[in-house]
């Protein structure tokens, strides 16, 4: 009986502690948090309205081109790996940039992305070829258009109209294993891996930095080592 009042206790001692030590563990991942990094200033804005602009919003930017139907697979996946995810935060949006004229061709696109469902934070916006260009031309990227002034990457452009990314993408191992520094500007929508492991988890970083903010309680990098100094000269 005794033997048994004793495991009993261990247990529930055990079930106790466990959180608390899970979240001793997160406590350093928190205090350590880094913001995701701007690869690049000064996108052009679209302002197209108050409501489809690059200012003030947290933009996933697009370009289906002007045959958007051939981008069915990499619509699908944007919409179902990052816009279902993330609708529900305040100021996101995608925005999917097309040549002019092209309306009707975009309204098979979205019947075949959408199905039922209303998308009320995915514009497309229709434009001319040299606005497109413009546009296009002000963001850090290793790949033109193609023909159909299309693509299957999307970039990540934070309030400020800066472009986010990773400035250093390698894996833990390729780090320590001194492979050369490889750049992340945009996220392929049809490698659906980049968009889960990548885009998915830069996101959140990105809304958890903004949320920070909102707080007063976000430190860029350099506030951070200010701080740290700081504390080390007390």
């Amino acid at each position: 009986m005794k033997k048994e009042r004793i495991k009993r206790y261990a247990v529930l001692t055990i079930l106790f502690f466990l959180p608390v030590a899970f979240l001793m563990l997160l406590y350093p991942s928190t205090h350590n948090y880094n913001p995701l990094e701007i690869v690049h200033n000064n996108v052009t804005d679209i302002s197209i309205s108050e409501d489809i602009k690059l200012q003030d919003h947290i933009t996933v930017l697009a370009f289906f081109g002007n045959n958007p139907i051939e981008k069915a697979i990499a619509g699908s996946n944007l919409k179902e790996l990052v816009y279902d995810k993330f609708k529900g935060f305040k100021k996101f949006q995608i925005v999917v940039i097309g040549e002019q004229g092209t309306e009707e061709e975009y309204n098979k696109l979205n019947k075949e992305i959408a199905k039922y469902e209303d998308l009320k934070f995915w514009h497309y916006v229709y434009l001319p070829e040299s606005r497109i260009l413009e546009i296009y031309r002000s963001l850090k990227t290793t790949e033109n258009l193609d023909q159909n002034l299309s693509s299957d990457e999307v970039f990540i452009i934070d309030k400020d109209r800066n472009q986010r990314g990773r400035l250093d993408d390698r894996k833990k191992n390729e780090i320590e294993a001194n492979k050369p520094v490889s750049q992340l500007y945009a996220y392929n929508c049809i490698q659906v891996a980049e968009i889960k492991n990548k885009m998915s988890e830069d996101m959140r970083i990105l809304f958890t930095e903004y949320r920070q903010k909102r707080k007063g309680k976000f430190q860029d990098s350099d506030s951070r080592r200010a701080n740290d100094l700081k504390k080390t000269d007390e």
